[in-house]
C-alpha cells in the first residue's frame, strides 16, 4: 500500500461534497443555493450551473445581513449572540438572501449543504430561507 500525497487525500467533507454535487445540479428554473462555513463567517450563494454563474450572493460579513441580526426572533434560535459565527446570523443571512433573490424573480431553489451536517448555521440558513419565501 502506497502511502498517499497530500494532493491526493480528500477530507470526509470533500468527499461527502463530491457526492451531493453529483446529484444535486442548479438549473435556470431551479438554480442551487451553496454553502460555505467559515471559523468565522457563514456565505451563501445562488449558482446556476447551465451558466456557470452566480446570481446571488450574501455573507454574514455583509452590513444589511448584520443590521438584522438583533431582530431575529424564532422558535429555531436558542441562542442570543450577535456574532458573525451565530446561529442568528446564518437565520438572518437565509432572510437577506431570499429578498434578494426575490428581486431577481427566483422563488424555487436547490439546497446545496456543500457537504457539512444539515444542523446549526447550514439549518438556520435553510429556515431563514424557507421564512423569506424560498421554496427549498
Amino acid at each position: 500500500m502506497a502511502i498517499k500525497s497530500k494532493k491526493e487525500k480528500l477530507t470526509a467533507r470533500e468527499r461527502c461534497k463530491l457526492r451531493i454535487r453529483k446529484i444535486i445540479s442548479g438549473t435556470p428554473e431551479r438554480p442551487r443555493v451553496s454553502v460555505f462555513r467559515s471559523s468565522k463567517y457563514t456565505y451563501a450563494q445562488i449558482i446556476c450551473d447551465n451558466e456557470g454563474k452566480t446570481l446571488v450572493s450574501a455573507s454574514t460579513r455583509d452590513k444589511d445581513v448584520m443590521a438584522g441580526v438583533p431582530s431575529v426572533e424564532s422558535d429555531v434560535i436558542i441562542n442570543d449572540s450577535k456574532s458573525t459565527k451565530s446561529i442568528r446570523a446564518a437565520y438572518s443571512l437565509g432572510l437577506v438572501l431570499a429578498k434578494k433573490a426575490q428581486d431577481k424573480n427566483i422563488t424555487k431553489v436547490v439546497f446545496d449543504r456543500n457537504g457539512y451536517v444539515y444542523t446549526g448555521r447550514v439549518k438556520a440558513l435553510a429556515e431563514g430561507l424557507r421564512a423569506g419565501g424560498m421554496q427549498i
